[in-house]
């Protein structure tokens, strides 16, 4: 009788973890990623090892909006992955003068308030019109940034997810949302 119980309950372990299993894969296939910080390119929004949550159900029921930081898979190698604000949306032209970033969008330029950006803060002049699906991202800490303005535009399937939270260090966990430009 003893035996068939500590059967039972090996069963009922076996199965509590299995569940748990089939439950932490489909959350990270489908719902949410952890992701680590490597690098300089983001400060001082994020720092080198950071550890953030991101969202990969967002951009299934919308469009990504400018100035959310996202996770994506580096165009020049799918097996890596950047973390990069989004600056210019498909059908825009993205303009940089004077390290200035404006965008043109139907004719109406708006000139990017960017108060997340590193402080001194320089980039050369550059301008690129986006297509369809293409979006222009930049790092924050512009100077040891390697992104849009080296590689090109980012393309909507390359997108991984939504930067949502700032899990580590404990003392700067935050939530995240996109600027208000004006």
């Amino acid at each position: 009788m003893n035996m068939k119980r500590a059967l039972w309950s090996l069963l009922g372990i076996i199965q509590t973890v299995a569940i748990a299993v089939v439950a932490v894969f489909l959350v990270r296939t489908f719902i949410a990623q952890p992701f680590l910080v490597s690098g300089a390119s983001m400060e001082p929004t994020f720092e080198n090892g950071d550890y953030l949550l991101v969202d990969e159900l967002a951009y299934r029921f919308r469009d990504p909006v400018r100035g959310e930081v996202i996770v994506f898979r580096y165009p020049g190698d799918h097996r890596s992955f950047y973390i990069k604000r989004i600056i210019g949306l498909p059908g825009e032209r993205v303009a940089i003068k004077n390290g200035q970033v404006e965008v043109f969008q139907r004719g109406e330029e708006k000139v990017l308030s960017e108060p997340y950006l590193a402080p001194l803060a320089r980039t050369g002049d550059f301008e690129v019109t986006l297509g369809d699906g293409e979006f222009f991202m930049m790092g924050d800490n512009r100077n040891f940034s390697f992104d849009s303005r080296s590689w090109g535009p980012l393309v909507r399937t390359d997108v991984m997810g939504l930067v949502r939270f700032r899990l580590w260090p404990l003392a700067t966990v935050q939530a995240f949302a996109a600027p208000a430009y004006p």
